[in-house]
C-alpha cells in the first residue's frame, strides 16, 4: 500500500507541472491500465517488482484523480463575454468579510441569477469579491455585510487572473484550488441603479454558523484590545485570519523563522489536541471522581484518541477549515482511527494514509510550501527518532532528571527539523533564519503552551474575564516582540541565499540525510561539505557579454530590471496596492530575492505617479540602491530615502561594460516650468533612458505623450533607433505617435498593463499603429513578465510561455 501511496503522490505533482490537461478518454484508459497493473502484481513474486508495479499503479492513479478534479472545476468557468459586464445575483456571504480601509473582500456563494435584459449569463457559483466605498458613501451597507446574510448584488466580474512572475505566488492556481472561478466588485452609483440590498441577516448552514462565530471572535477580540498592536496576533491564533497584522511584524517573524507560530498551525493544532486528550485521559482514568469504573467501559487510549481528535476538529472549524489546518487534522484522524481499531500500524504507514487523505481531498496541496514543510518535518522526526531511542526512560530518576530528559528530547527533534529542512526551506524561500532555533525555543512553549490556550480559553468566558485573559496574552506576545525584533537585527539573523539549482538541492538533500544519519555512521561531519554548493549558489546571471531585461508583470505600471554580470539597474518600482502592499514588496524583492540580487546599482524612477514610483520606498528597504535617478520634487519620500540621488536630465550618461545609458530627457527647461504644470501633468518630465548593448539599444521612455515624443524626434532624429521600446504611457492614445514610431523603428515592443485595466491600454488604434509596421508585441496581461536576453541577437519570450500550466489562459 505504501509502494501505491508514493506513486499516488508522484503522479498528482506530474499533473500539476502540465500545460493541458489530458483527455477524458486517456483518463479512463489510465485507469484500467493502473488497476490492471494492481491485479498483475498479486501474481508477482519478486518483491523488487511487485513494488515498482504497484507505485506505477500508483502515479497513474494520481494523475487521473487530480486529472478529474481539476476537469470538474474549470468547467465553471465565467463566460468571457459577461466580463466586465453587470449582472445581479442573489447569494449569501460564506466567508469571513476582510475590512480594509476602503471596503471589504469577501467571497459569495451564488444562490440564483438575475437574467440581464432577456439573457441569461454563465457565471460560477462562487465569487471572490470586494465592494468599496466610492467617495462619502456610508460605510453602513459595507458593515451589514457579516458572514452567513443573504444578499442581491449588482457586481462586474473578470475571469481568474493575477501576476504571472517567476519565484511568485501563483494567485490563479489558489483561486482554482478554492473553486473561486470568477473575481470581481459590486458595483455601485450614486444613482442608485444598481440594486445592491440585504434581503436576509443569517441563512441558516453549517458553515454559515461556524463563519459567523468567528466572526463575531474576531470583533470580540478587537473590542478587547483597541490600539493595541499585536490584536491580530491573537485572532490568527483564535481563528486563522492573519489580515490584522502589520507587514512589518511579519517581516521579523519570517527574519526569527518562527512566522509558522503565528498562525493555527499544524503544530499548535497538535499541542491543544494533546493538552486536551491528556486532560480526558487523567479524567476518565479516575472516572470524573465518580465510582463508575469508565476505563471498564472504554480504555482510556480509545477515549485519547477519540477527544484529541475531536478537539483538533473543533479548532479547525475554528480556524475556517483552511488547507494548511486541514492537512494536520487528518493526520490526527488517521493515528486516531489507528489507535481506536487497535490496528497499531507503522509510522510510516500513518504518515502515507495522510498523504493519501490530504490530497485525495486536495490534489493542488504540492503546489504550496506549507504541504512540504509540514510533511517533510514529520519525516525528518520519524527518521532521526525511530528506532534510535529507548521508549521507556521516563518513570525513572528524580523528577528533575525527567525535566532534563525532556529537555534534551525536545532540543534534539528542534535541533534535527531545523537541519534537516534547510535544504527545502532555501528552495522554497530563498533565504535560512540562522536564529530559528533560539526563537523557536522561546516562542514554541510561551505561544503553543500559554498565549494560544490563554487566547481559546479566553474565547469561552464572559467579560471582563474574557478580557483580562486576552490582555494577558497580549502582554506575553508583546514580550516576545520585543525579543524577537532585537533577534532580527542581529547581522548573522538570515542567510540569504538564491533559489538553488536542482543538483545544488539534490547534493544537499543527501547530505542532509548523510548529517542526520543513526550515530556510528561513517565521516558524517564531512555531509557539511554538501550543502556548500546550495548556500554559496548566487543564482542565475547573465554570461560575461550579455544583457538581460526583465520586464515584470506588476499589473498597471511599470518595472523594468536591467542587468548584467555584475550591474543592475531598475526602471521604476510598479505600483502602490493597499496600505502595506505595493509591486515593490509583493513582486520586486521577492524576484531580486529569489535570484540572490541583494542590491541594485541604480535606480531610475521615472515621474511621481502612483504605477511607476509606488513600490520604490520598498525595494530600498528591502536591497541596497547606488544612485536613484528620478524627476520626482525635492521633498518626496523617496528623494528623502536616497543616500545618492540626481534628477534625471538630457546629456547624463555613464557606460557598464558594453553598456551604454543615456538619459534623453527631460531638459533643464521642463524643471522650470510652474510647480502647478509639473503636478498636474507629471508626464512631462518622464525620465527617458536609452540602453545601448553593442549593435542592439532599448529605449524606456516611461509616460511621455505626444509633445515629448515631438521634442525628442526633433532633438535626437535617427539616434532614436532602437530594437526594442518600452510602449510610452502603456500604450494610450495620447502617445506612440507615428512619426515617433518611424524614428525609433522598433522590432519589439513592450506593454506593461494589467489585465482588464480601467484604462484600456493598449488602445487598439495604437496596437495597430505597432502591427502595420510588423513589430512584435509582449504584453503583461497576456503573457506575464516578458524575458529579454541581448546578445548577437535579442531572444524574447515570457514567463507564461516558459511555465505552462493547464490553469492558465482559461
Amino acid at each position: 500500500m505504501r509502494s501505491v501511496i508514493i506513486g499516488f503522490v508522484i503522479g498528482v505533482v506530474v499533473l500539476q507541472m502540465q500545460s493541458a490537461l489530458p483527455a477524458i478518454g486517456l483518463l479512463c484508459g489510465l485507469t484500467v491500465l493502473a488497476i490492471s497493473l494492481v491485479f498483475a502484481t498479486y501474481k508477482i513474486s519478486y518483491w523488487q517488482f511487485r513494488f515498482f508495479a504497484r507505485m506505477l499503479a500508483g502515479i497513474l492513479f494520481g494523475i487521473v484523480w487530480a486529472a478529474s478534479f481539476a476537469h470538474y472545476y474549470l468547467q465553471q468557468e465565467l463566460a468571457p463575454e459577461w466580463e466586465g459586464r453587470n449582472v445581479t445575483v442573489i447569494g449569501t456571504v460564506d466567508s469571513l468579510p476582510s475590512h480594509f480601509e476602503t471596503g471589504v473582500r469577501f467571497t459569495f456563494s451564488v444562490e440564483k441569477i438575475l437574467g440581464q435584459n432577456g439573457e441569461s449569463p454563465v457565471i460560477p457559483r462562487r465569487l471572490a469579491l470586494a465592494w468599496y466605498r466610492n467617495g462619502d458613501q456610508a460605510l453602513a451597507p459595507l458593515s451589514q455585510l457579516t458572514a452567513g446574510a443573504r444578499w442581491q448584488l449588482t457586481v462586474r466580474l473578470k475571469r481568474p487572473h493575477g501576476n504571472a512572475n517567476p519565484y511568485a505566488f501563483d494567485y490563479e492556481a489558489w483561486l482554482l484550488e478554492r473553486n473561486l472561478r470568477a473575481t470581481g466588485y459590486v458595483y455601485s452609483d450614486r444613482n442608485q441603479s444598481a440594486k445592491n440590498q440585504q434581503l436576509q441577516p443569517f441563512v441558516f448552514s453549517v458553515g454559515n454558523v461556524i463563519e459567523r462565530l468567528r466572526e463575531s471572535l474576531r470583533e470580540r477580540i478587537l473590542d478587547a484590545l483597541p490600539e493595541h498592536r499585536y490584536a491580530g496576533v491573537l485572532v490568527a491564533l483564535a481563528i486563522g485570519d492573519q489580515r490584522a497584522i502589520d507587514q512589518s511584524d511579519w517581516e521579523i517573524f519570517n527574519r526569527t523563522g518562527i512566522s509558522h507560530l503565528v498562525a493555527i498551525s499544524g503544530l499548535h493544532i497538535t499541542m491543544i489536541a494533546g493538552m486536551f486528550a491528556a486532560c480526558m485521559a487523567s479524567l476518565w482514568r479516575r472516572s470524573f471522581f465518580t465510582r463508575a469504573s469508565l476505563p471498564l467501559l472504554l480504555p482510556t487510549q480509545k477515549v485519547v484518541a477519540l477527544s484529541g481528535a475531536l478537539a483538533a476538529l473543533v479548532y479547525v472549524l475554528l480556524a475556517g477549515f483552511g488547507i494548511p489546518a486541514q492537512r494536520t487534522l487528518y493526520m490526527l484522524l488517521v493515528v486516531a482511527l489507528a489507535l481506536w481499531s487497535g490496528r497499531i500500524a507503522s509510522v510510516s504507514h500513518v504518515l502515507c494514509f495522510a498523504l493519501a487523505v490530504v490530497l485525495l481531498i486536495d490534489p493542488w496541496a504540492v503546489l504550496w510550501p506549507g504541504f512540504w514543510l509540514s510533511f517533510c518535518a514529520v519525516g525528518v522526526i520519524l527518521y532521526t527518532s525511530v528506532g534510535r531511542r529507548l521508549a521507556v526512560t521516563s518513570d525513572t530518576g528524580s523528577i528533575l532528571a525527567k525535566w532534563w530528559r525532556g529537555l534534551r528530547a525536545a532540543g534534539a527533534t528542534q535541533y534535527a527539523v531545523t537541519i534537516g529542512l534547510l535544504p527545502l526551506t532555501v528552495l522554497l524561500f530563498g533565504r535560512v533564519s540562522l536564529i530559528s532555533p533560539l526563537a523557536n525555543a522561546v516562542a514554541i512553549p510561551l505561544v503553543g503552551l500559554v498565549v494560544t490556550p490563554l487566547t481559546l480559553i479566553a474565547s469561552m468566558l464572559p467579560a471582563p474575564l474574557s478580557v483580562w485573559l486576552w490582555r494577558v496574552a497580549h502582554t506575553l506576545v508583546e514580550q516576545l516582540a520585543l525579543l524577537l525584533g532585537w533577534l532580527s537585527t542581529l547581522p548573522f539573523a538570515v542567510w540569504q541565499s538564491a533559489t538553488p539549482q536542482t543538483w545544488t538541492f539534490a547534493l544537499a538533500l543527501l547530505a542532509t540525510l548523510w548529517l542526520l544519519a543513526p550515530r556510528g555512521w561513517p565521516l558524517r561531519w564531512l555531509a557539511l561539505a554538501g550543502w556548500l554548493p546550495l548556500l554559496l549558489d548566487n543564482g542565475s546571471r547573465p554570461a560575461a557579454g550579455e544583457m538581460w531585461v526583465t520586464a515584470l508583470d506588476v499589473g498597471q505600471g511599470m518595472a523594468v530590471l536591467v542587468e548584467t554580470a555584475d550591474q543592475r539597474l531598475l526602471y521604476d518600482s510598479g505600483p502602490y496596492y493597499s496600505p502595506g502592499s505595493d509591486a515593490g514588496s509583493r513582486v520586486i524583492v521577492p524576484y531580486l530575492r529569489a535570484r540572490g540580487i541583494t542590491a541594485l546599482d541604480a535606480m531610475v524612477i521615472s515621474h511621481v505617479h502612483n504605477d511607476h514610483a509606488g513600490g520604490a520606498l520598498s525595494v530600498m528597504d528591502a536591497v541596497k540602491v547606488g544612485v536613484v535617478y528620478s524627476s520626482l520634487p525635492p521633498r518626496h519620500p523617496i528623494v528623502k530615502a536616497a543616500s545618492d540621488h540626481q534628477h534625471c536630465h538630457e546629456g547624463q550618461a555613464w557606460q557598464w561594460g558594453k553598456m551604454k545609458f543615456e538619459m534623453l530627457y527631460p531638459n533643464i527647461e521642463q524643471y522650470q516650468a510652474s510647480a502647478a504644470q509639473q503636478k498636474s501633468k507629471p508626464h512631462m518630465v518622464s525620465c527617458t533612458l536609452k540602453v545601448s548593448h553593442g549593435q542592439h539599444t532599448i529605449l524606456l521612455p516611461g509616460d511621455i505623450e505626444a509633445a515629448q515624443e515631438r521634442q525628442l524626434v526633433a532633438r535626437y532624429g535617427e539616434d532614436l533607433r532602437s530594437t526594442v521600446l518600452l510602449a510610452p504611457h502603456h500604450g494610450s492614445g495620447t502617445s506612440s505617435t507615428a512619426a515617433f514610431l518611424a524614428e525609433v523603428d522598433p522590432e519589439i515592443v513592450l506593454f506593461q498593463v494589467g489585465y482588464r485595466n480601467r484604462f484600456h491600454h493598449p488602445k487598439q488604434q495604437v496596437a495597430e499603429r505597432y502591427r502595420e509596421r510588423g513589430v512584435t508585441a509582449f504584453r503583461n496581461d497576456e503573457g506575464g513578465a516578458i524575458l529579454l536576453k541581448f546578445g548577437d541577437d535579442v531572444m524574447a519570450d515570457t514567463y507564461r510561455n516558459q511555465h505552462r500550466r493547464y490553469w492558465y489562459g482559461r
